[in-house]
C-alpha cells in the first residue's frame, strides 16, 4: 500500500486549526489518501519541507507583515495557492488590473499615501488595499465626508495604500454572493451578509463575523464568476486549475448586472462546513489529482 501523502492545512497562531470550516475536509481528505494536519504559518518548527503540500487556509494574521508572510509563502516548495498568486492578491489594487481587463469590478480608486480621492456622491467605502476579514474597513454615509477623510488619514498615517468605492446599496437587501471553484471548476456558493453595517468582530479578532447561508445563484452570477476566473488566470499566466480554489465574491451593481467585489485567492473561507460532505469530496479530489500530476 502506498504511503499516504502528507499534507498541511496552513493557520495561524491564534486560530491554529482555523474556524472550523475544514472540519468536514479533513476525514475527505484521509479517504483521498491524504494525511492532513494544521500546522501555524510563521512556527519556525513546522515541517513545511516534508510536506507533499501544503494549503493557505486561516492565515488570517499576515495583513500587518505581509513581506514576512510572502517570503514564507516563498519558502514552501509546494504550496497552493501558489506564492505568485498571494503576492498578487494579497493586495486589493488588483482590482484595477481586473478592470482594466474588461471585467465589470466595483469602481475602485486607489489612494496611496498623499493621495486625494475623488469622493463618490453617495455612501462610501474606505478600505486598505492589503487587509483581510474586513478589518480596516469602514462604510461612511452620504453626508460623512469628514468621517471618510479621517478614516483615510489615519491609514495613511500607518502608511498604507487605501481603497475608496461607492458602497453597493444591493449588499444591504442581497449580501454578497461568494462563487467557490475548486481546481477551476465551480463547486457551490453562499451568500454572506452586510458586513460593514455594525457587523461585530470574531472573538479571535481576526476578522469580521459574518451571516452566511448556502445559494444557488442565478445563472448570471454563475456566469460572471466563470467569467473572473478566465480573466484572472489570463493575467496571472495561469491555467485555471493550478488554483486549487477561488472565491469569486459578486454583487449586483445599480443596473442589476453582476460585478466583482473581491476575488479570493490567498485564504478565503470556502464555506466547505455549509456546501457539506459533496463539497469537501470535491476539494479532497482536487488535491489528490494535483499531488498525482
Amino acid at each position: 500500500m502506498a504511503e499516504p501523502k502528507r499534507v498541511l492545512l496552513a493557520g495561524c497562531a491564534d486560530l491554529p486549526r482555523g474556524d472550523g470550516d475544514e472540519d468536514i475536509l479533513l476525514p475527505a481528505l484521509a479517504e483521498a489518501g491524504c494525511k492532513a494536519e494544521w500546522i501555524v504559518w510563521d512556527d519556525p518548527s513546522a515541517p513545511i519541507t516534508d510536506a507533499d503540500l501544503v494549503i493557505l487556509r486561516a492565515t488570517w494574521d499576515y495583513s500587518g507583515r505581509r513581506e514576512e508572510f510572502l517570503r514564507w509563502c516563498e519558502s514552501v516548495p509546494m504550496l497552493r495557492n501558489p506564492a505568485s498568486v498571494a503576492r498578487w492578491n494579497t493586495d486589493k489594487t488588483y482590482l484595477a488590473e481586473l478592470s482594466g481587463a474588461g471585467l465589470a469590478t466595483v469602481p475602485t480608486e486607489v489612494v496611496p499615501p498623499g493621495g486625494v480621492p475623488s469622493w463618490p456622491s453617495g455612501e462610501v467605502v474606505v478600505k486598505p488595499s492589503v487587509g483581510a476579514g474586513s478589518r480596516g474597513a469602514r462604510r461612511f454615509a452620504a453626508d460623512d465626508v469628514d468621517g471618510a477623510r479621517e478614516h483615510l488619514a489615519g491609514l495613511h498615517a500607518d502608511g498604507r495604500t487605501a481603497l475608496v468605492q461607492p458602497y453597493q446599496a444591493d449588499v444591504d437587501a442581497n449580501g454578497e454572493t461568494a462563487c467557490v471553484f475548486l481546481a477551476g471548476r465551480y463547486s457551490h456558493a453562499f451568500v454572506k451578509g452586510p458586513m460593514l453595517s455594525g457587523a461585530s468582530m470574531d472573538e479571535s479578532g481576526l476578522f469580521v463575523a459574518e451571516k452566511v447561508s448556502l445559494a444557488r445563484p442565478a445563472d448570471d452570477v454563475v456566469a460572471f464568476a466563470e467569467q473572473a476566473m478566465d480573466t484572472a488566470t489570463s493575467l496571472l499566466r495561469l491555467r485555471r486549475e493550478e488554483l486549487l480554489y477561488a472565491r469569486i465574491d459578486v454583487v449586483r451593481g445599480t443596473d442589476g448586472a453582476p460585478m466583482l467585489l473581491e476575488l479570493e485567492l490567498t485564504e478565503p473561507s470556502l464555506g466547505l462546513s455549509l456546501a457539506g460532505d459533496a463539497a469537501a469530496v470535491r476539494m479532497a479530489t482536487a488535491v489528490r489529482e494535483l499531488l498525482n500530476g
